[in-house]
């Protein structure tokens, strides 16, 4: 090699090295990584601690990235099911077969345990739209409005979309406060990855239109009380459902942070203390907003510039 030649590979490796130091290679994603992993330890603990059995699953909408525990386990849904229901009743609409717009009477003989507003309404007088009983489905998990609307969109079909949607575990069983169904072992299931991959395949337009998508998501937000709610800061907007039941405490559903929009799914069984599912959730919920949050506000290396 001449002098010239190692003078010219010298002048390179220095100039890259440069460079290097000037301008560092990713730097937002490799200080985000850092963050999303200590994200993911501070969640590990919350379940090492649960006395009970916890499922999470977590989808960055942006980013498509990840986290589950126990992701495949396959749990009770109690009203977190209604989501599947939901949709199905969307999609319906949707191809035409039946109208949000639709009316229902209501019947002495529909009304059931846990239906706040229907059990309140006149039977054979009282008209509701399909849309009603949705709002009234989710907003105060009616379960009256529910098992009207079981009835209309079919138990099959709800369970016909979630095969085509390849979620082989989330499936309706039963009609809601059917004890004796429940007794034999006919839950409502789902798992934490398959409820995920359903909230993300409806916010991704996949599965509806994007009015229908919009409607969807409207609904699904005026749910006003949930541990995952509790967990945001007030302003947050969520479309989520909860699910109650003994020793079960659930919350999925979509965070709509602008910029950076994400899915989180919790599930916890076996409970020894509700009250132990219930602030698991709500700690997952704000432990997961706050990275979000910071994420979406975030510039290239980090920094948070508030407007004034």
């Amino acid at each position: 090699m001449t002098k010239r030649t190692l003078a010219l590979w010298l002048f390179a490796i220095c100039s890259l090295s440069a460079l290097a130091q000037c301008c560092p290679a990713k730097p937002q994603a490799e200080k985000k990584d850092i963050l999303w992993l200590k994200l993911q330890d501070d969640l590990r603990g919350i379940d090492r601690h649960l006395d009970g059995v916890m499922g999470l699953a977590i989808k960055d909408l942006v980013s498509g990235e990840e986290f589950l525990i126990h992701g495949d386990e396959i749990m009770p849904q109690a009203s977190s099911i209604k989501i599947a229901i939901l949709a199905t009743l969307y999609l319906q609409v949707q191809q035409g077969q039946i109208k949000l717009t639709d009316l229902y009477v209501v019947r002495q003989e529909d009304l059931v345990a846990g239906s706040d507003i229907m059990l309140g309404l006149t039977p054979g007088t009282t008209r509701l739209t399909l849309r009603d009983l949705a709002t009234m489905m989710v907003a105060v998990s009616d379960n009256s409005a529910t098992n009207v609307l079981i009835d209309r969109v079919g138990m099959e079909n709800v369970n016909n979309l979630l095969g085509k949607l390849s979620l082989p575990n989330t499936r309706l069983r039963r009609k809601m406060m059917d004890l004796e169904a429940a007794g034999q072992g006919r839950e409502n299931v789902s798992t934490p990855r398959e409820m995920m991959t359903l909230l993300a395949t409806i916010y991704g337009g996949k599965l509806l239109n994007a009015e229908m998508t919009a409607d969807f998501i409207k609904v699904l937000s005026t749910h006003k009380e949930s541990s995952m709610l509790q967990g945001l800061p007030p302003d947050a907007v969520a479309a989520n459902k909860p699910g109650e039941l003994e020793a079960v405490r659930n919350d999925s559903g979509i965070v709509l942070i602008k910029g950076r929009p994400y899915v989180l799914c919790v599930m916890t069984t076996y409970l020894r203390d509700e009250h132990d599912g219930a602030a698991a959730i709500r700690n997952i919920a704000e432990l997961t907003y706050s990275y979000f949050d910071r994420v979406s506000r975030a510039g290239e290396y980090g920094r948070v510039v508030s407007p004034k």
